[in-house]
């Protein structure tokens, strides 16, 4: 269970990535009291748990229905995240989220808690995670736990965002989030590894 919670929490603390989110989040609601932000910041947090929770229960019977199979899901999803970590090291994605970024009356629904929280890509690992456990109730509790934890964490540094962003700086958010590319980029390798298996290919 150890290795389980490890790597999903790797998985989707890389993805969702709470310390980029955090400027964000302080860009979106600037102007606003604390008190507001912690509201914004809790209903985002809740309807993007709502979501993955979602997905992480019933994607893959979803995927079932329009007869799409776990490895082709694997493979397209594992390539998917590898985009993502191109992005996140060349700081494409950064870049992609800034352009999402207005001024609206209550962002907490869009674009916080989606697609900047439960964004496709979270959405998608969520399918892959519990699917890796198909069968093991207690792994998928695991992953769920995790993804909770981490939906948290966003929340708190949501809380902290301004003195995340001066003690960091340009340069050291620059560098986190090319060493979270990097571990997605392996990551999204595995999945594609684990599709490949689950097809027969078994000498990868």
């Amino acid at each position: 269970m150890i290795e389980v919670a490890i790597s999903a929490f790797v998985t989707m603390f890389v993805i969702v990535d709470p310390i980029g989110l955090a400027p964000l989040f302080v860009a979106l609601t600037r102007g606003r009291s604390q008190a507001e932000r912690r509201r914004i910041g809790l209903r985002a947090s809740l309807i993007a748990l709502g979501l993955l929770t979602l997905f992480g229960l019933a994607g893959e019977s979803l995927l079932a229905v329009i007869g799409i199979g776990m490895p082709a899901f694997r493979i397209s999803g594992g390539l998917l995240l590898f985009m993502i970590a191109a992005e996140m090291l060349f700081e494409r994605r950064s870049q992609r989220r800034e352009q999402t970024v207005e001024d609206r009356p209550d962002p907490s629904v869009f674009p916080l808690a989606t697609p900047l929280i439960a964004g496709p890509a979270a959405l998608t690992s969520m399918i892959l995670l519990t699917g890796q456990q198909s069968g093991n109730l207690a792994g998928i509790v695991v992953v769920h736990l995790v993804v909770a934890g981490v939906v948290a964490s966003a929340f708190a540094l949501f809380l902290m965002g301004g003195v995340i962003e001066r003690i960091l700086g340009s340069t050291g958010t620059a560098v986190i989030h090319r060493l979270l590319g990097i571990l997605l980029a392996a990551l999204s390798v595995q999945f594609i590894i684990d599709g490949l298996h689950d097809l027969g290919l078994q000498g990868l």
